[in-house]
């Protein structure tokens, strides 16, 4: 395995509606195709940012099929899998990986709140099951419950529990967490930054990659981040990092995820729709806010 093993730039993909709120698969191929074309390794498909709560089960294979016939072979394609509900996840991970896929990506089940020893069995099970890889995602301020550490250090020794994508928000915990993967002997369990605005930090305490929002809009600059880092030109790598963070502010701050992202991409002219009740479009406020973020990025 890769020390990224999917890549190192990975977009959260949004999904694409039609104007009546169906799902617009030629949209979500032709996003994948240009996401792939403008700096992402791979795509994750039906994750949080594209709306998997209000996606059927159907439709969510569907957009594996169709994601996977499109970029697959040249990207890396994961399938966000996880629920709140084991046995659904399960047979839904074993679906997507009958579709092709390389990985799903299993968030902390959420509302339910389990204890440790639930979230172990809860993750290990759909390993079992599993066909591919998966990569945890661990994101304690939409699930209120956080993965702790040894948790994920006992998920680790799973074969094919390989990564985390870590949005807890805090460098110092990553960095610990990275410690006792490696002293464990998980040196090739990966971590991926799962928060754009962390990206820096997380590099720095330990991270592989990124499974990121602002992608949508910036892949050409992290690709750009990441050969910077990873020649060990630091300063340059930061100095990109700080370009960026006004957009991403305002991209990951201005309102419920994915609301800003959506218009953005629909913006600069990629047609994926709005989001689906119970999100909303932007208020025009917020639009303007998003569209002057743009012009300040020099993307309008």
């Amino acid at each position: 395995m890769s020390e990224a093993p999917f890549g190192e730039v990975i977009t959260a993909m949004v999904t694409p509606f039609g104007a009546d709120g169906s799902l617009n698969l030629e949209g979500a191929r032709k996003l994948a195709g240009h996401l792939v074309d403008h700096g992402s390794d791979g795509v994750v498909v039906s994750g949080t940012t594209g709306e998997s709560p209000v996606l059927a089960h159907d439709e969510k294979l569907a957009l594996f099929e169709a994601v996977v016939d499109e970029v697959g072979g040249r990207a890396t394609v994961i399938a966000g899998t996880g629920t709140y509900n084991t046995a659904e996840s399960i047979e839904l991970t074993k679906e997507a990986g009958e579709r092709g896929v390389d990985a799903c990506l299993v968030v902390t089940p959420y509302y339910s709140k389990p204890p440790q020893n639930g979230l172990l069995r809860h993750f290990t099970a759909i390993a079992d099951a599993s066909s591919v890889p998966l990569i945890v995602y661990d994101i304690p301020g939409r699930t209120s419950r956080r993965i702790e550490r040894s948790t994920m250090v006992k998920l680790a020794e799973h074969e094919r529990i390989v990564a985390d994508k870590d949005a807890v928000g805090d460098a110092l915990e990553t960095a610990k967490l990275r410690a006792e993967l490696d002293a464990a002997g998980h040196h090739d369990f990966a971590i991926y930054s799962g928060d754009d605005g962390m990206l820096m930090p997380h590099l720095a305490a330990g991270a592989v990659g990124i499974i990121s929002v602002c992608s949508h809009l910036v892949g050409p600059q992290l690709e750009q981040l990441f050969a910077a880092w990873n020649d060990g030109k630091v300063q340059e790598a930061k100095r990109i990092y700080l370009d960026l963070i006004p957009l991403m502010s305002v991209i990951m701050g201005l309102t419920a995820s994915p609301i800003p992202v959506k218009a953005a991409t629909q913006m600069l002219g990629l047609d994926v729709g709005d989001p689906r009740l119970p999100l909303v479009p932007p208020t025009e406020e917020e639009a303007r806010a998003i569209e002057q973020a743009l012009e300040a990025a020099g993307l309008l």
